[in-house]
């Protein structure tokens, strides 16, 4: 790969970057999961499938992802959505992530709308308990019917042993994982130690600072992507690339999806292998 290919892909990757940044509102204040250590008492929790789709927030107007970015869903598709806030996923089916994300994020609605469903798993501004927030997601939905929008089905947890169990069903039909979480709490924004992500391997996102070609039979693709963390860790991912996604490597500015096994003592994500580039 020409060095020229780099000089140009930094530029693009810049201009790219700025145009989102002009395309974004103000994020929307979130409520983000924490990894499950096993050492959390769960028992009691609810648990439900993590569905790896694109997440889209309702603010009772708009529909946006999680940055502040609008989605430009169908007018039907939003029509009956409540005046109160709603959080859910955008899903088709386990295992379609790039048909979801091409079909929400495109700027002009298209045909492939007919086939996602919004998945709620939180109800942010109504007071009381986890269910009672549900509840009042389902009544809503219950006078202004819409078949598109699911409530994402919550189920007891026994324990570690139940927990396990369930991930194992939940990964057996090709599923990512499970969120556990305290039911009993309002509803509070940020990372939180209540709300668990319960998988085999961890993911993490990383935004393309750089390229590095590749050597043998990678010579004249991408090598590597250089990567730099919200820690601030900058490190070279290298493996878990298609030959045609090294012919035609994510630009810089872009940010990519990795999976890893837990970090070297110097921060870096070990035995780490690309997933996606996440557009959202």
């Amino acid at each position: 790969m020409p060095a020229s290919f780099f000089r140009l892909a930094g530029v693009i990757g810049l201009v790219m970057v700025m145009v989102a940044g002009l395309a974004a509102a103000d994020p929307p204040v979130l409520q983000k999961a924490s990894v499950y250590t096993g050492s959390e008492p769960i028992a009691g929790w609810l648990m439900s499938e993590k569905l790896d789709g694109i997440r889209g927030v309702w603010n009772g107007k708009t529909l946006m992802t999680r940055k502040g970015v609008e989605i430009h869903a169908p007018a039907w598709f939003t029509a009956a959505f409540p005046p109160f806030a709603l959080d859910g996923e955008l899903w088709r089916r386990r295992g379609d992530f790039a048909f979801v994300q091409n079909t929400v994020l495109d700027d002009v609605p298209s045909d492939g709308w007919r086939e996602i469903t919004y998945n709620i798993f939180e109800v942010p501004g109504v007071p009381g308990d986890f269910p009672a927030r549900l509840d009042r997601a389902r009544a809503w939905f219950a006078a202004h019917p819409a078949p598109q929008v699911k409530l994402i089905a919550q189920r007891v947890c026994g324990g570690p042993d139940d927990l396990a169990a369930f991930l194992a069903t939940v990964e057996a039909l090709g599923g990512e994982g499970v969120i556990v979480k305290d039911p009993s709490l309002a509803f509070h924004a940020g990372r939180s130690p209540f709300v668990l992500k319960v998988k085999h391997f961890s993911d993490m996102e990383g935004v393309v600072i750089g390229h590095n070609p590749g050597k043998g039979r990678f010579a004249g693709m991408l090598g590597s992507l250089t990567l730099r963390l919200e820690s601030g860790v900058v490190f070279n991912l290298g493996s878990g690339f298609t030959l045609d996604e090294r012919r035609h490597p994510p630009l810089p500015g872009a940010v990519v999806t990795f999976k890893y096994q837990g970090f070297t003592q110097k921060g870096i994500p070990r035995f780490a292998s690309f997933l996606r580039v996440r557009k959202d």
